[in-house]
């Protein structure tokens, strides 16, 4: 394959003043894109402007908490007057408040879906109108989760998010198509502040900051890595070397990638005239529930010493 080239093209990369954002705004940038840079956080913002731009890319910062149109439409009018246009979306903003449904209260609640889901909902808005507008297509890359897939304990508001996220993708990708703008999903896994806290984890990331390798049972096995493993899957989404690919959830971390399954019907039963209760009571374990699905991220398989 020939380099990927984004020479010409601009993005805006939310959240992205550190972590994984960074990881994907850097290497948009490595690949010849302008790329606006958003965070919350003024100084990390500026930051990661330098960064990109030390490393010869360009970069313009854009402070504002994603949720509302109005800091969508920020967003949008700084890649525009920055650089004439929008090619690239990603939708990487993300904050936690994890706790046990009993025990979570509403601002818990709405303060993740604000950020995660709406913000991704607003943001997507705002740039498919500028990206129709434009009329040469575009790309969008919505940042999901292992726990919007299969769900995780004390995450509920979460979880929902970015399932809902997965599930925008593949509505977005059948509406946007006749406009040539591809929608996918991606699920990173790296070593991040939201993950690095699991206890399976924890030794491996702090060996890994001071100078040793991860193990090939974590960056194969459990598919967990750097925020850069995982950044490669964004400039290639957005190159023409990946124009035919859409609605799709991409797995990406350490040395694996992975396409996701989408929901589906994975068993039937049938009964003439319909069911009643007693008769799913009395089919049940021999038929649709003979394999019931399994829930949660699978606990990391660690080596026994």
């Amino acid at each position: 394959m020939p380099p990927i080239d984004l020479t010409g093209k601009a993005a805006v990369v939310t959240g992205s003043g550190r972590g994984l954002g960074l990881a994907y705004a850097r290497a948009l940038a490595a690949h010849g894109a302008r790329v606006v840079v958003n965070d919350v956080d003024e100084a990390a913002a500026e930051q990661a402007v330098a960064s990109i731009t030390e490393a010869g890319g360009t970069a313009v910062a854009e402070v504002v908490p994603v949720g509302t149109a109005e800091a969508a439409d920020r967003l949008v009018a700084r890649a525009v007057e920055a650089f004439g246009r929008l090619d690239v979306l990603v939708t990487n903003a993300g904050i936690l408040r994890d706790k046990v449904l009993w025990k979570m209260t509403d601002d818990d609640f709405d303060a993740v879906v604000t950020t995660h889901l709406r913000g991704t909902f607003t943001c997507a808005r705002a740039a498919a109108v500028r990206m129709r507008e434009q009329g040469e297509g575009g790309t969008l890359v919505l940042v999901g989760s292992p726990a919007g897939q299969r769900g995780n304990f004390g995450q509920t508001n979460y979880a929902a998010a970015k399932a809902g996220i997965a599930a925008m993708a593949r509505t977005w990708s059948m509406e946007l198509a006749r406009a040539r703008i591809t929608v996918n999903a991606v699920v990173p896994v790296a070593a991040t502040a939201m993950t690095e806290t699991v206890p399976a984890f924890a030794p491996y990331v702090e060996a890994m900051r001071d100078g040793a390798p991860l193990p090939d049972f974590l960056r194969k096995g459990e598919g967990f890595g750097t925020p850069e493993d995982c950044a490669a899957l964004v400039p290639f989404l957005a190159s023409e070397a990946a124009r035919g690919i859409t609605g799709q959830a991409i797995g990406i971390g350490g040395d694996k990638v992975v396409l996701w399954s989408h929901p589906q019907e994975v068993r039937a039963a049938y009964a003439d005239g319909g069911w009643s209760p007693e008769a799913l009571a009395d089919a049940w374990h021999t038929s649709v529930g003979a394999e019931p699905q399994t829930v949660g991220i699978p606990a990391p398989r660690i080596p026994e010493a």
